[in-house]
């Protein structure tokens, strides 16, 4: 009996190690974002202070962007602000407690939707323009944005059939859409203020 007793009393802590175990890996994203605290946090700081940045930036060049260079203020500075904007508010969204998989899923699926179709436009506008030629424009202010987008979806998608892929891509969009965009805002303050020297 005693045998018995013993037997059952090691398998009983193995099956709720394995229990432990299958909770872990099935944990639902609202409740995994919990441990992605401190990179959102850094992540959505940075996009914030950036756009701030960005305004003091466009100050310098207040008078460079008159109404006969709006095409270039609506290909190149605009976007850098929405971009640092959508990785400011997801990452608000994602520090929010949330209950709801599928409302936070819903959330990042309508920014990414709204990005890439902002996204595509500028795209073709940047690929037409003459105001550059350079192919690493065209990446920095067209494609690799898109691309950050395209991840955002598929990670809304992921998220909201509660697949693990889904955090990593929402994580990996919003870095590569920060570091793509902290390249672009250097890019324009450059060319702002050799614009505002040369004007003076």
């Amino acid at each position: 009996m005693e045998a018995r007793h013993s037997s059952t009393s090691e398998i009983e802590p193995r099956q709720c190690r394995l229990a432990g175990k299958r909770g872990d890996m099935f944990m639902r994203p609202v409740e995994a974002l919990k441990e992605w605290h401190d990179f959102y946090v850094l992540v959505g700081t940075a996009g914030a202070t950036l756009l701030a940045l960005l305004f003091v930036a466009v100050s310098l060049g207040a008078g460079f962007l008159t109404e006969e260079r709006q095409l270039g203020t609506r290909t190149f500075m605009s976007p850098v602000v929405v971009h640092f904007t959508s990785v400011f508010f997801l990452s608000a969204v994602a520090l929010c407690p949330w209950h709801q998989t599928e409302f936070l899923a819903v959330l990042i699926g309508i920014t990414a939707l709204i990005g890439a179709i902002i996204t595509t436009y500028i795209t073709v506008q940047v690929v037409r323009t003459d105001l550059t030629n350079y192919m690493e424009d065209y990446f920095a202010y067209g494609l690799l944005p898109g691309l950050g987008y395209f991840a955002l979806l598929a990670g809304a998608v992921s998220i909201y059939l509660e697949k693990d892929f889904g955090l990593d891509a929402l994580a990996g969009a919003l870095l590569l859409l920060a570091i793509v965009n902290i390249r672009n805002a250097w890019d324009l303050t450059l060319t702002l203020v050799r614009r505002n020297r040369q004007s003076n």
